[in-house]
């Protein structure tokens, strides 16, 4: 008796466990098509672009 109600918490628990792994991958796999949307957002480098980053990236004289 004793080791049917553990193996009735045990499938519980898994089915549980389950459940969650299903949401967390949809979750991740509407994360990953949300990166992908705002990637393709992004304009595409420039070399202008790319020398001006750099500019900003220096620390200013007062510093």
């Amino acid at each position: 008796m004793e080791l049917e109600t553990k193996l009735a918490y045990q499938e519980a628990t898994l089915e549980t466990l389950n459940q969650e792994l299903i949401r967390q991958q949809q979750l991740v796999e509407q994360l990953q098509r949300a990166v992908r949307t705002l990637a393709e957002r992004l304009p595409a480098p420039t070399p202008e672009g790319a020398a001006r980053g750099s500019l900003e990236d220096e620390i200013p004289p007062h510093y």
